[in-house]
């Protein structure tokens, strides 16, 4: 579980940190960024800074989010850390697309447990972002070797989460199957609609088999029918009118439809916002709205 830190960047106000730690869920080394705010540096935190993970979307790693989505800023403006995981286990024996896509396999885990060998010994990444990750971090962060500071970092118990695309599906769907884990949710231009689209029914197939009824596990789309509201919870969602994935492969349409009549009816929204594309300039744009709202929901402001 221990995390071996290959690099310490000064950014912004804090820290970005990028560590490796050897993963019980995946049987690989996992690379993951860490960003910690100037709270935890100058002792300013009142409490446990809390934690906001990011999942990031098909062919990502934990760089891409941490270099363009400009999350940094905000982090220090509210006090919580950022948490950057991988797409994927990573490896020379761990199993790919067969067909070379970027779409499934190495970079394209859809933070899913597969259950289809041979993709079932590595690919467990719904059990590795939500349990193993932040309890590894957490023991990390009590250790001898923790990076040096003046605060404290909750993993566990004051935490959010967000993503884009792929991640923003991973993010919706396991805050909706971690209710009582996750403060709030965001996305960015998820792929909401799983089942029906081709990014999803190829990873689906792939990593659950056939049976589509294992599949409906992981869709919002039944998962906000399925999961009883609690109070105080909300999710928050961003597509762009211009996204060039939007059809057929986010299909956003259907979940906008089902909202009003499910459990989580006036508190899930769905901003559509004009001209916005499905890239990095969408996703920073948006950023501080994500970022306070999930500060309000962190007990920060």
């Amino acid at each position: 579980m221990s995390f071996k830190i290959k690099e310490e960047i000064r950014c912004a106000g804090g820290k970005l940190l990028k560590v490796m730690h050897q993963s019980k869920a995946t049987g690989t080394p996992m690379d993951v960024n860490l960003y910690l705010p100037q709270q935890y540096y100058d002792g300013t935190a009142k409490a446990k800074i809390p934690s906001l993970y990011f999942l990031s979307g098909l062919t990502c790693t934990p760089n891409n989010a941490s270099e363009k989505a400009f999350w940094q800023r905000e982090a220090d403006k509210y006090g919580f850390a950022m948490v950057f995981p991988d797409t994927s286990p990573r490896g020379p024996n761990v199993p790919t697309d067969p067909e070379g896509g970027w779409d499934f396999g190495v970079g394209a885990g859809f933070y899913v447990n597969a259950t289809q060998p041979p993709f079932n010994t590595n690919f467990n990444m719904y059990q590795y972002v939500h349990s193993e990750l932040p309890n590894a971090l957490t023991d990390f962060f009590r250790s001898e070797g923790r990076p040096a500071g003046l605060g404290s970092v909750d993993f566990i118990d004051n935490v959010s989460i967000t993503g884009h695309s792929m991640g923003g599906f991973g993010a919706v769907s396991g805050f909706l199957k971690n209710i009582n884990k996750y403060k709030s949710c965001s996305a960015f231009a998820p792929i909401i609609d799983p089942t029906t689209t081709p990014w999803g029914v190829k990873a689906f197939t792939g990593y659950l088999g056939t049976n589509k009824e294992t599949w409906r596990e992981y869709d919002p789309c039944e998962l906000i029918n399925e999961v009883p509201y609690v109070a105080g919870k909300e999710i928050l969602i961003h597509y762009g009118t211009n996204d060039q994935w939007k059809e057929p492969y986010l299909r956003p349409e259907h979940f906008i439809k089902l909202v009003p009549q499910s459990k989580w009816a006036n508190h899930i929204d769905v901003k559509l916002v004009d001209g916005f594309d499905h890239s990095y300039y969408f996703i920073s744009t948006f950023v501080p709205e994500h970022a306070e709202f999930h500060a309000k929901h962190l007990g920060l402001i």
